[in-house]
Parts: structure tokens; sequence; C-alpha cells
């Protein structure tokens, strides 16, 4: 008798699982994948930043360099061993939790599962009996009609991890983090990248002014945007890739790249004959992740919320906490958001526009990484950190940066809101100099209307 099995290793799975072992659970993890990790370690999140490391050295190597004196001639990249370095980093990272697993008495089992009923785990003829099961499955690629793909011409993030060599045209159906991201990548390797919205903005959900600031830094990278723009067909003609809209757009180039979103991936599970209430294809759960059956809990990508891979570990820790101690929380409103270009898009709280939507009373502050010393002497001027705060009480409401580093940046506001803190709280503390954070600092200090250097 197990005390909890979770199905599903992500982000997610691993975390709850290792918890449970850490707080005296008997844990089981069922994984049908061979190796460890989700979604996120083996095809998202590690291998996209590996290559976005990679090609980013290359283009620094090409176009920046000569900026700081240093002189460099016949640069090239080699492709396959950007890719085998990819893969090296992927399979260090899931052999680590596999290790991890070993450390804290998990035990894994290989093979696809599925609920027979509360306390049931089937996986294959093996039947698990646990008092409780979580759910943490995570997501798959979404797709629209019209969408063919054949995985080679048109394909997934998946296969735009690993493309055998550059495209010559790539274009995105779809102008958000993915589409965004890899088509960087390619970019910057030497591809004409167009990316094709529904929306007439990039990056749906994040801060307007951010947004429009980052695209106007993209096309000047090269990147092509096609806004407003609904695709009715998406295929392959040979071994080129055509894509048409409904206003007439016609695109071809001998890569697409479908990134429009991803779906909650809990087929085969049983969980609709169960009763397992489900809205849109989200497992629905209380404040603790338990589902509508006793004893049957969700995380991660399955339930509402943001599909972030923090966000599922966070869940993972407090669905654990929960079950070993009555206690578990996850603070919503404090969960940050990056989006891995260069330079980096990052952001907590609410957008502008959701203040004025909710007729919330705010104060703005912004600074721009041009007038920072720091950025100035990394020639990463770009960018800026916008802080919003209430106008009666000063509360930190949103922070969204986009610049150098803001995907780490970011969390110094992150713990800020978690602590209810004020613009003023930011603004007076002690920043070293000199550092791109400087920049937070005089963002919180401009919501009051008094920043030092601009």
């Amino acid at each position: 008798m197990y005390d909890l099995v979770v199905i599903g290793a992500g982000p997610g799975g691993y975390v709850a699982a290792i918890r449970a072992a850490q707080l005296g659970l008997k844990v089981a993890c069922v994984e049908k994948e061979p190796a460890l990790g989700g979604t996120c370690l083996r095809i998202g999140c590690i291998p996209s930043k590996a290559l976005l490391q990679s090609s980013h050295l290359y283009h620094q190597a090409r176009h920046d360099l000569s900026r700081h004196g240093i002189k460099v001639s016949g640069v090239e990249f080699d492709l396959g061993t950007m890719l085998r370095r990819k893969d090296t980093v992927v399979k260090t990272l899931t052999k680590g939790v596999e290790g991890l697993f070993s450390k804290n008495k998990v035990e894994r089992i290989t093979g696809t599962a599925s609920i027979a009923s509360p306390g049931r785990v089937k996986v294959g003829e093996r039947e698990l009996e646990t008092r409780n099961i979580l759910v943490a499955t995570g997501s798959v690629p979404s797709f629209f009609p019209g969408m063919e793909l054949d995985y080679e011409v048109v394909g997934t993030s998946t296969e735009a991890l690993s493309y055998a060599k550059v495209p010559e045209h790539l274009i995105v159906i779809g102008a958000g983090v993915i589409g965004l991201e890899l088509g960087s990548v390619w970019g910057r390797l030497g591809a004409r990248v167009s990316v094709v919205e529904f929306l007439d903005r990039i990056l749906p959900g994040t801060d307007l002014e951010i947004a429009k600031a980052a695209q106007k830094i993209l096309e000047k990278q090269g990147m092509e945007f096609h806004l407003g723009q609904k695709v009715t067909s998406a295929r392959a003609e040979g071994a080129r890739g055509v894509v048409e809209t409904e206003s007439g757009l016609r695109l071809e180039g001998d890569r697409v790249l479908v990134a429009v979103g991803r779906k909650p991936f809990i087929e085969g599970l049983g969980l609709e004959e169960l009763g397992v209430k489900i809205d849109r294809g989200r497992i629905l759960v209380n404040e603790h992740f338990a589902t509508s059956l006793p004893g049957i809990y969700a995380i991660g990508d399955c339930i509402p919320g943001p599909m972030l891979a923090h966000k599922a570990e966070d869940e993972g820790v407090a669905v654990s906490e929960f079950l070993a101690t009555g206690y578990g929380h996850v603070n919503y409103d404090t969960i940050p958001g990056i989006v891995y270009t260069h330079p980096e898009i990052a952001s907590v709280g609410q957008s502008e526009e959701q203040l004025k939507e909710k007729g919330i009373p705010y104060r703005k502050g912004s600074f721009p990484f041009l007038a920072n010393g720091r950025a100035r002497a990394q020639n990463e001027t770009d960018g800026m950190v916008k802080i919003l705060a209430h106008a009666e009480t000063d509360r930190v409401l949103g922070v969204h940066i986009l610049g150098a580093n803001a995907g780490d940046l970011i969390a110094e506001c992150v713990v800020a809101m978690e602590f209810s803190a004020s613009s003023e709280d930011i603004a007076r503390i002690c920043h070293a100099h000199p550092t791109i954070s400087e920049a937070v600092k005089e963002a919180a200090l401009a919501v009051d209307g008094r920043p030092i250097h601009i």
C-alpha cells in the first residue's frame, strides 16, 4: 500500500513525489517515457534554453563583440555540435532526477497509468493500491482546424528543437512564448523568420506596453510579424510549407512551426468515466488540489492556471505538504512569467490593462535600461523596468521587465510582492552599484516621481 502514487514525472510530478517522500510518505511515480523530467526537461524548457544560449553566443560573436574592441573573423557554427550539447544537457538532468528518486526512496514505475478507482492505479498488468493519487500528466501542443502536421515540414516545438539544418524561411504560427523563443534560435542562426498571429499583438497576457516594446526590438533583429491574421491552412506541399490566412495572406517556407498553445493531457486516465469534474479539458480542483473524487488530486498543466513548470512545482510541494501535514498553499498572485528572447521579458502580478479593467487605482513608475550604468557598460541598453503600485496604499501590484537578465531581476520583485511590499520599500533598499538591478530601484523611485538618474 502506497501513501501516494503520482502519475507523471514532469516538474510538478517529480517534485511532488520527492517532497512527499521527504515528509515520510511511501511514494511511487508512474511515467510512460523512458526519461524522467516531463515535457519541460526533455523537449521544452531545458533544450530550448540550451539552444537559445548557443545561438546567442554565435550571434554575439558575429555582431556584438566588435563594439567591445574584440575583432573576430570567419565565425562559424556547427549545428551538429549545438544539438549534441543540447541533448547532453537534457540527458544529464534527466539522469539527475533518477538520482533524486533513488536518494529520496521514490519508487519509479515505467508505464502508462490509468485510474481504476480511487485508491487503485493500473500500470499494464500491475495494480497499485494507494491512499492518494496525484495526476500530473502535463500538456501537449494544441492545433487548430486546417493545420495538417506531417512533423517534418509542418511540426511542433519538438521538431523545432532538432532541425537537421537551419531553415531558409521558418514560418511560426503563434506569437507566444514558444514561437518567439524558437523563432529567435533559428533567426540568429540565419533563418528568415515570419511570425503569424491571430491577435493584433504579440505575447497575449503580457503587459501591452512591454509587448509593444519587445516587438520593436525583435523586428530590429529581423523577425517579421503578420498580426491580426487568422490561419485557415498550414500544410506541406512537397518539401515546402504553405500557410494561408483568412485575409488572403500566403506564406511559403521550408519549415512551419505550429506554436498556438498547449492543452492538458488527461486522455486514457479514466477520469471522466469515474465522474471527476472537468471543464474545457482541465481538471477542476479545490484550494487543496483535490478533485471531485476523494483521494484523487491534480496539479500543473492539467488544472486551471498558467502552464508554467515553476507553478507546477509549487503546486507539487503544496499538495504533498497538505497530504502530510494538513496544510499547503500557493500564492497565484506572485507567480512570475519569463520569455527567454534577447532581451528577456519577465513579469509578475497584474498588467496595466488588468488594473484598468478592474478599476483599481494605480501609479506607474518606469526606468529605461538606457540610463543604467551597468547596462551601458555591457551594451545591453534595450528595455525598461515598469512597476505598478496601488495609488492609495503603494502596495506593488505588478512588475514588468524587458531587458538584460530580466528573468533574474524579477525574483527580487516576486519576493517583495510575496511580503506585500510597497514601491517605497523597494526604493529604500540599497542596490549595489553598478548593477542592472539598480533599474528596479529607479523604477520604484519613479512611482513616486523621484527617480535619480533620469
